[in-house]
């Protein structure tokens, strides 16, 4: 494990397979909130910049990386429930790319996926409004073929929806309402992320050392005797069991993208590449403790989550802001509950396939009514995979036959499926119609979504169904320039 040295003068040292780096108090980095522009038509609207650049992650030491308005990864968004956003892209690296809204509910022209790349210097204009409840979405990269080295070079950020019907939670960006991004990269000698395996490797790239909000051992100091951390898993590949080198217990009040009925006691987290998790977190004066993952110890483990990792350092003020009573109910929507007589459509992940097919740009494989609730049952025959389905919310109904554990009940767009497992998927479909432009499903450790292990699918007025052609025309992609 990357153990925490000396953490009551909170210095921060090293382990196995990091950098021989010892470093003094590294404060944790918090992704700056982007205050959008409101115009007169009330629009939202932000301005986001994809560049290159420089980052100092080992003390003296800079890398070449990429990020949105900045040189690594890229500033939270927030809004709210009933707000219309527009977003202006400029792609300022010298590769065609895109940004994809996971998580979000967007019309398929919006979604920002392997058909909406931004060529170089070329710029992209979604909007939309939002209409879905309070959620931790989040942004990055979707060229096909690119996906997991776009991602790990730096070009990801968070999407906060806020709702005015959600309870009273900590809210304050920064100070008790915190994002919290892990990676895990391997850094050369120099200082420079080492890009060689991230194309390569049949389970995906995982890396020697863990990187929090682009933050190599960080050290967070919380003044709050409540924090909400809002965890996501943006590494290419690796799955980690997040919670406490103390054994602490604290409470998950939501997944990707949706707070549970009622607060859940837990011990860890799993989150795999893609998933989200929001938790709350009781400190006392004084606190020092670290958050790390353990890996998974039984036979079975597929070796993405194997290994043990500290997170972060984190410090409690010897005075805390006092935390409002816990709420006792969280959310009055529970799990989707699918109609008699849905329809059933079965997936069956292979090695780098998804029904013994790999992508293709110009063909549709699933064809959906808008507003459908439907089972979708997929059958992982090989190691493990995730399984992402873009542009709606899920519950899991069971996994190899049986209730899903607790942490899996509330309402995700990403879920892990284990080696050999079998699970089944309320899924429901938005209202936005298109018969021209697919969303996407696809596994989420990256390097198997680059090698084609992804299909489309459409959303249709109902009835219209049939009346789809399975192939786009010819068309492979649109280029915004």
């Amino acid at each position: 494990m990357l153990a925490v040295a000396g953490l009551a003068g909170l210095a921060v040292g090293c382990g196995p397979g990091s950098p021989g780096v010892s470093a003094p108090e590294n404060p944790l980095k918090i992704p700056p909130l982007l205050r959008p522009r409101r115009s007169s038509d009330g629009v939202r609207r932000f301005h986001l910049n994809l560049r290159a650049g420089r980052t100092e992650f080992l003390p003296g030491k800079k890398a070449a990386t990429w990020g949105v308005n900045g040189s690594y990864l890229g500033p939270t968004l927030r809004a709210s429930r009933g707000d219309r956003v527009a977003i202006r892209v400029a792609n300022r690296v010298d590769e065609a790319t895109s940004l994809h809204w996971h998580g979000m509910r967007v019309p398929a022209p919006m979604d920002g996926g392997p058909h909406q790349l931004i060529a170089p210097r070329g710029v992209w204009s979604p909007e939309w409004t939002i209409d879905q409840p309070a959620a931790s979405t989040w942004y990055h990269p979707h060229p096909h073929g690119r996906t997991a080295l776009h991602v790990y070079r730096g070009i990801a950020g968070m999407f906060i929806i806020d709702d005015r019907d959600a309870p009273d939670l900590p809210r304050a960006y920064g100070v008790d309402d915190i994002p919290l991004i892990i990676q895990d990269p391997t850094f050369r000698p120099d200082g420079s992320l080492d890009e060689s395996a991230v194309t390569r490797g049949r389970f995906g790239f995982t890396g020697d050392s863990i990187l929090v909000n682009g933050t190599y051992e960080p050290v967070l100091r919380v003044r709050a005797a409540r924090v909400r951390f809002r965890l996501l898993n943006a590494s290419g590949s690796r799955v980690y069991q997040v919670g406490f080198g103390d054994g602490r217990r604290f409470h998950l009040i939501a997944t990707d993208v949706g707070l549970l009925r009622a607060p859940l006691e837990v011990g860890r987290v799993k989150l795999s590449p893609g998933e989200r998790a929001e938790v709350l977190v009781d400190f006392a004066p004084g606190d020092r403790v670290t958050l790390n993952s353990v890996g998974e110890r039984h036979k079975g483990a597929a070796p993405i989550e194997k290994g043990d990792f500290d997170l972060l350092a984190i410090a409690a003020a010897g005075r805390l802001a006092p935390a409002a009573p816990m709420p006792s109910r969280l959310s009055d929507s529970g799990p989707i509950e699918p109609p008699p007589g849905a329809r059933v459509r079965r997936f069956v992940l292979g090695g780098l396939e998804i029904n013994g097919r790999t992508m293709d740009m110009a063909r549709i494989d699933e064809v959906v009514p808008a507003g459908a609730t439907e089972i979708w049952e997929v059958h992982n025959t090989a190691f493990a995979h995730t399984f992402h389905i873009h542009g709606v919310g899920f519950s899991v109904l069971d996994v190899d036959g049986a209730p899903p554990f607790p942490q899996l009940r509330g309402l995700k767009d990403t879920v892990f499926v284990h080696a050999n497992g079998k699970l089944r998927l309320a899924v429901t479909f938005g209202e936005h119609a298109d018969p021209a432009n697919p969303y996407m499903y696809h596994c989420h450790i990256l390097r198997h979504e680059d090698q084609g292990m992804m299909g489309q699918f459409l959303v249709v007025e109902p009835g219209t169904e049939s009346q789809v052609p399975t192939q786009l025309s010819g068309m492979t992609h649109h280029r915004h320039g």
